[in-house]
């Protein structure tokens, strides 16, 4: 191994205050604030981290888009062929012959340049039965790790139950990959972190908690990285802030009659292809996409007056936050401090779909925090799990619908640029002689080539 990349989700400067081996790596190397790029969010920002490019440039402008040519919102995709622009380890590869592992990292599926690539593939069976699964490169590798580490925790990487329990096996994954088969660049993605930040608020004893779990499973990464005399770096995509109103922009639009739903037996869709106008909603940012040319103004006035937005950006004002792509909305919200954006767009609570209370990232048409809660207003959570899973079991059909649709409870969010550094981003590398004050998100990927680089002489 030549270089070790840990992308430890959620991570903040004063994070490191709880975290002593992480901490340790700092002071061998330096801690710098990252800037990041808007929005911050997953997808986005991994993006620029394997690009350099900002999202005008590699397209991936949210964790999900409007695809305008087929009337639907599509979030989470996987494949790497959406970011657009020459990606770390093709660079890597064709400089140095670099072969890289990428675990859990996102963009992760046909990258030609992955030697070794593991990503969450649930399955989804014909009956509606949906089951824990892993895709990778090799086809076998999955099998191999689940053969010896136990089944990927699915249900642990997302969901009320997401939790260390996920990054614990992505770092044995890691371990197991590195100890096989000796990539040179090994990059692994340790999610549990965001988790806790966005249920309890950054600062929660819970989620202090949590950074020292995180801390913990860093160290074994660690380790094998100084027996190996690799470089390492460590860094976050964003940081979190805590959470104190929720703004729903698509209920604004619906009210007007901007944006129209679908009436089905199992609820209202939202149809994206008959609306004047309608947001898809990113934790602290919402891509509005606005049909007609003559709406624009008014649909912009109208979210402009919306309390919990801090600006509605127009395609030429985009330009100044390199979002300016034709992915995104003809609009863009900011949401001021604390504020962040919902994507519930039915007016009334009997007809909502009926995915609204059920995990289930591919259908909800924006990000949907309250998943990684249980509705308090059930009685007995435990034992409606526990009636639901019998059914499946038995072969029924079955609706696992225990999550709230009051995304009050989430205590956390991010997405939104922030003026304090120590609430942000950070970057952690153990390359003392490369310190530097400050690093951009599009300088991670340079970085990363300047480490192998040296390793390559």
């Amino acid at each position: 191994m030549k270089l070790l990349v840990v992308l430890a989700v959620g991570l903040r400067p004063k994070d490191l205050d709880h975290a002593p081996n992480l901490r340790r790596l700092a002071d061998r190397g330096f801690a710098a604030p990252l800037d990041t790029v808007f929005p911050a969010v997953t997808c986005t920002v991994q993006a620029t981290l394997l690009t350099g490019l900002l999202p005008r440039d590699h397209g991936a402008v949210a964790n999900g888009w409007y695809f305008r040519e087929l009337a639907q919102v599509m979030l989470w995709r996987q494949s790497n062929q959406l970011v657009q622009g020459e990606k770390l380890y093709a660079a890597a590869a064709q400089r140095f012959g670099t072969r890289t592992a990428k675990l859990f990292w996102w963009w992760n599926m046909y990258a030609r340049d992955v030697a070794w690539s593991v990503t969450p593939r649930p399955e989804y069976h014909a009956d509606g039965l949906k089951k824990p699964g892993l895709y990778s490169e090799p086809p076998e590798l999955q099998s191999h790790l689940q053969q010896h580490l136990g089944p990927f925790p699915l249900f642990d990487f997302w969901g009320p139950k997401a939790g260390i329990r996920s990054t614990r096996w992505i770092v044995d994954a890691s371990l197991a990959v590195a100890k096989e088969h000796d990539p040179d660049l090994l990059l692994a993605y340790l999610p549990h972190l965001d988790y806790d930040h966005q249920r309890h608020g950054p600062d929660d004893p819970r989620s202090v908690q949590a950074v020292r779990d995180l801390d913990r499973e860093c160290a074994r990464l660690l380790e094998l990285a100084y027996e190996r005399g690799a470089p390492v770096v460590v860094l976050s995509e964003y940081g979190i802030e805590r959470a104190t109103q929720v703004v729903y922009p698509n209920r604004v639009l619906h009210e007007r009659g901007l944006l129209r739903v679908q009436e089905t037996s199992h609820g209202q869709l939202l149809d994206c292809g008959a609306c004047r106008a309608f947001a898809v909603a990113d934790h602290q940012c919402a891509h509005v996409y606005v049909r007609d040319p003559q709406d624009l103004a008014p649909v912009r006035a109208l979210l402009a007056r919306v309390p919990g937005v801090a600006r509605v950006l127009d395609r030429e004002q985009q330009r100044e936050l390199g979002i300016d792509h034709e992915r995104s909305g003809e609009l863009v919200c900011i949401a001021e401090p604390g504020a962040w954006f919902a994507y519930h767009y039915w007016l009334d609570e009997a007809r909502r779909p009926d995915f609204a209370p059920t995990v289930d990232i591919h259908r909800k048409p924006g990000y949907d925090p309250a998943e990684l809660f249980l509705d308090p207003a059930l009685r007995l959570p435990k034992l409606k799990i526990a009636s639901v899973l019998a059914k499946k079991l038995l072969g029924f059909r079955y609706l696992m619908d225990v999550i709230p649709t009051d995304p009050q409870l989430v205590r956390g969010s991010h997405g939104r640029i922030y003026d304090d550094a120590q609430a942000g981003p950070v970057l952690l590398c153990s390359a003392r002689e490369l310190a530097r004050d400050r690093i951009a998100a599009t300088d991670v990927k340079g970085l990363c080539l300047q480490l192998l680089g040296r390793a390559a002489r």
